[in-house]
């Protein structure tokens, strides 16, 4: 629940996060992930430096879950995800984000797609800012956009965003992934 003190003169929202954070690092195929959940939702999913954790307490059922799927999804066995997000963005990076998670198992979309798919054809270079800004790789899936000459960037680098196309296209076994 957020208790929000708004200011419209000054344009400005203010809010108390009253929801409950937890926060877990897991190995995975491409380093190790740390995820973050704000009142049961993923708000954010990034490879990290930190070594994987044992939490202290066993992790909430959506945390498990996202981990389940995640697990699955390295082993080939899921191609969508279940997980609610609740990334913070800007109306235009929820729009592309949203997008994204349209884009199929094993297909790619160039910048100049998405930005068509959002109704915004000109803007291309933010799809690609906002594709940067994802807070949550694999389940908001910017490895699948492409450049319209080539690879295009990937927050988590290069090689992995080609582990994870090959991954989806058939052209890489499956990692065979246990959590």
């Amino acid at each position: 629940m957020r208790k929000c003190l708004i200011y419209p003169r000054r344009k400005i929202k203010l809010c108390a996060m009253t929801e409950k954070w937890e926060k877990l690092r897991a190995a995975s195929p491409l380093g190790t992930l740390q995820l973050e959940f704000r009142g049961g939702a993923l708000v954010a999913c990034r490879l990290v430096e930190a070594a994987p954790e044992v939490p202290e307490e066993p992790p909430s059922p959506e945390a498990a879950r996202a981990l389940r799927e995640l697990a699955e999804y390295f082993s080939g066995a899921r191609q969508n995800f279940s997980v609610r997000i609740d990334a913070a963005g800007t109306p235009f990076q929820l729009a592309v984000w949203a997008a994204l998670r349209k884009i199929p198992y094993g297909a790619v979309r160039t910048y100049g797609e998405v930005a068509r798919m959002i109704g915004n054809p000109k803007a291309v270079r933010a799809v690609g800012g906002a594709c940067h800004a994802n807070p949550c790789p694999v389940f908001t899936p910017c490895h699948r956009v492409v450049a319209a000459n080539g690879t295009g960037g990937f927050g988590a680098g290069l090689e992995a965003k080609r582990k994870l196309l090959a991954l989806e296209t058939g052209e890489y076994a499956p990692f065979g992934f246990k959590w």
